[in-house]
């Protein structure tokens, strides 16, 4: 495939290549910023001060400096390293039969805990919670209700707050609320907060993950965690075959 020249500072060229390469030697939420064509040409405009700046630099001969010299063998040392690091890593992978071994020895890893979903009616006093308590049970609208009266912001939402899972609310409004067939009304449920009446809109039952829905997320996490291994095996090796001298 042909290298094509995005743009020619003084003596030197920006290839397509070299810009395929920044992108890819960016921490992945800095290269994030340059995705797309408006990314790459910001991108671009910054390989072009770099350039600027190399023009500058081999003018002004501080290759020749005593300090650059020093400097330069120090980020040589350290790109090695980091270029043997990335050869480490590089050489691990994990299999999709090693993904499907791992979820099947864990399946309690892949599952969605149940979850309910409640609405609820919040104010301070004792007395205003048993009112609107008793009008819901005449027939009044609990939405509405909340609208007008709930304290909490969930209040404009008509008292909506969504699918929860234990451990999520305080102990007492979570009792309540799972105690709750979808459709009841709790009484109201005294707490830190205040008084609540609560009700339950929906149930979701634990759901387990298919493989499929998790294999990129194993293939992730288990790379990860052949790397972590392998790279301290490699360390490791290393510490017998050459002397380490702590000063």
């Amino acid at each position: 495939m042909e290298n094509k020249v995005l743009a020619k500072v003084g003596n030197y060229e920006v290839t397509e290549a070299e810009l395929s390469f920044m992108l890819k030697s960016l921490n992945p939420q800095v290269a994030s910023q340059f995705i797309g064509p408006e990314g790459e040409q910001r991108l671009l405009e910054e390989i072009i001060n770099q350039k600027l700046l190399l023009c500058e630099a081999v003018e002004n001969k501080f290759e020749e400096n005593d300090d650059f010299a020093e400097e330069f063998a120090k980020l040589k040392e350290n790109f090695i390293s980091q270029y043997s690091v990335r050869k480490i890593l590089e050489s691990v992978s994990v299999s999709d039969e090693e993904a499907e071994e791992f979820y099947k020895a864990n399946p309690n890893l892949f599952v969605t805990p149940a979850q309910i979903r409640a609405s609820h009616i919040l104010v301070a006093e004792e007395e205003k919670a048993a009112e609107l308590y008793a009008k819901i049970q005449s027939g009044e609208s609990f939405e509405e209700l909340a609208i007008d009266n709930s304290t909490c912001p969930s209040g404009v939402n008509g008292g909506d707050l969504n699918f929860f899972s234990k451990g999520q609310m305080v102990p007492e409004f979570e009792e309540a609320a799972y105690a709750l067939e979808v459709g009841q009304v709790s009484e109201p449920v005294k707490t830190q907060f205040g008084y609540h009446i609560i009700k339950l809109t929906e149930k979701k039952e634990d759901q387990q993950h298919s493989f499929e829905e998790v294999l990129p997320n194993i293939i992730q996490n288990l790379t990860a965690q052949k790397q972590n291994e392998t790279y301290f095996t490699h360390i490791d090796e290393l510490r017998t075959k050459y002397t380490v001298e702590k000063m």
